[in-house]
């Protein structure tokens, strides 16, 4: 432990540095052990903004985190809790994720890949033969101990993590949907077995740079999911050698008893012979992939904390208008980075939802849930902006009255009349630049029958042509009436973004 004592307080040992990553009840920031000098990452939790559920499940993670000691896992050091702040301390991880990693190299390969996912396994089979399922592999999961040449990949983020049980047991719906397994979203009693699955899908995209299973319609990709229906597609999978590909179907065999483990998985010649049986062809088209899959799941980690923060006030959050969550440099990235589409339901039993984001349901102000007249409201706003966000005129205007009036921080604080005014935005929006609209923190008001307000946040997300993701705030507010029992928007009010 390099000379912490558990017996003295954090403050008395450490120095708090820089600000590293921020989640929704948690700060993660570099600290210095004063007496040694050495270099640690601190997640800082403020206890008293959890709930009794999230307090459970913080001792799980503390519990299961004190157990593990391994070359390819980030370490916790030590706990301390000091008032309502609790004070984690783990390695501090310099390297950055893996797949930020991988872009960046001149040459890549399927012997580089190897050696990747051995290091993974490594640290999965420790995991299994602690009693552990980590549950939530992915690639924001997976960093590197630093920036030098051959740093060690560290598996991170034991927050969903479970102790087994001694036959299957059903631990909840918990993980990311394109990492879930076909026992999950079927709410069967499952074992350590998901962790393979979930590291087939790695290994995967580790080899092309494009998921097995992607659908923009979620529950499309849950069904494929459950089918186990992938493919190698050509030409990307034709240089792939046969041995690969026998090992990614091993680790997503639909039956779970008939799964490869772990221990298998690291004995198979791919890995265990990679230099006689893994390619060492150069593989741009991968990282060229990579490099788009990076941006597209960066996008989504920006919108989630953006939601999160949005939705709960936290002693250490200080939210901005454009919200960023940085990983480089965490112990354990904060609070799910990726995890717009994270989902943890080990006390319910309800089906996963065709929802896009599996996000809970959005509370009123008094804690309930809307009304089925307020969330037609936020539904049809949402459908509005998605008109926007696919730059399609005909239906977004469908949608509006022909006299629609708008204050907005284009119009130059001048109030407009009409459609013609949005219409030339959308004539000259670039055509091939992504973008997304999303909804957050949404109030609605029912003023009469057939009259409504939503006040809400709206987040937009796009890609440049370099494949940059960037986002932008503004608070918005519309009217909506009934007009020949359709609802149109009368009038909306944008702040300045």
């Amino acid at each position: 432990m390099t000379g912490i004592k558990e017996d003295k307080a954090f403050s008395e040992q450490f120095e708090v540095k820089e600000d590293l990553g921020k989640g929704a009840f948690s700060i993660v920031r570099k600290v210095v052990h004063t007496s040694s000098g050495v270099d640690y990452a601190a997640k800082i939790i403020n206890t008293k903004r959890l709930s009794a559920r999230d307090l459970q499940k913080l001792e799980r993670e503390v519990k299961i985190c004190r157990m593990l000691q391994h070359n390819n896992i980030v370490r916790l050091h030590n706990v301390f809790q000091e008032g309502h702040v609790r004070y984690m301390i783990f390695d501090l991880i310099t390297g950055g994720e893996l797949f930020d990693d991988i872009v960046a190299r001149e040459f890549y390969s399927e012997k580089d890949a190897s050696s990747c996912i051995q290091q993974i396994l490594d640290s999965v089979s420790y995991c299994h033969k602690m009693g552990i399922i980590h549950r939530d592999i992915k690639p924001e999961n997976l960093l590197l101990s630093s920036k030098k040449p051959g740093a060690s990949v560290k598996l991170a983020d034991f927050g969903l993590a479970v102790e087994t049980e001694k036959k299957k047991h059903y631990y909840g719906f918990a993980g990311t949907p394109g990492y879930l397994s076909p026992e999950v979203l079927r709410k069967e009693p499952y074992d350590k077995a998901v962790d393979l699955w979930a590291c087939g899908v790695v290994l995967y995209i580790l080899l092309v740079g494009y998921p097995p299973f992607w659908d923009d319609d979620q529950s499309k990709m849950f069904e494929q999911i459950k089918q186990g229906r992938y493919e190698y597609l050509s030409p990307e999978w034709d240089s792939v050698t046969d041995e690969v590909k026998k090992l990614i179907d091993g680790m997503l065999t639909m039956d779970p008893d008939k799964r490869i483990t772990a221990e298998q998985a690291l004995s198979h010649p791919w890995i265990k012979n990679r230099d006689k049986v893994a390619s060492m062809m150069h593989r741009q088209e991968t990282i060229a992939g990579l490099k788009r899959f990076n941006a597209r799941r960066k996008l989504k980690a920006a919108m989630h904390t953006a939601m999160i923060i949005s939705r709960r006030s936290s002693a250490f959050i200080r939210p901005t208008g454009s919200p960023s969550t940085s990983s480089s440099n965490l112990a354990s990235p904060p609070t799910n980075p990726e995890n717009l589409t994270l989902i943890e339901e080990a006390d319910t039993c309800a089906t996963p939802t065709s929802n896009a984001t599996l996000l809970p349901s959005n509370p009123d102000s008094n804690g309930g849930q809307y009304s089925p007249e307020e969330k037609e409201i936020i539904d049809i706003t949402q459908l509005l902006l998605n008109s926007i966000g696919q730059k399609d005129f005909a239906d977004y205007s469908k949608r509006c009255s022909e006299g629609m009036t708008s204050f907005e921080p284009e119009a130059c604080s001048q109030m407009v009349t009409g459609l013609d005014f949005h219409k030339f935005y959308f004539d000259n929006m670039k055509a091939n630049t992504p973008t997304q609209n999303n909804i957050l923190k949404p109030k609605v008001h029912m003023l009469s029958e057939g009259v409504a307000c939503i006040a809400y946040t709206r987040l937009t997300q796009s890609i440049d042509n370099q494949g940059t993701p960037y986002s932008q705030v503004s608070n918005e507010t519309r009217v909506w009436k009934k007009l020949n029992d359709e609802w149109k928007c009368v009038h909306f009010h944008r702040s300045s973004q």
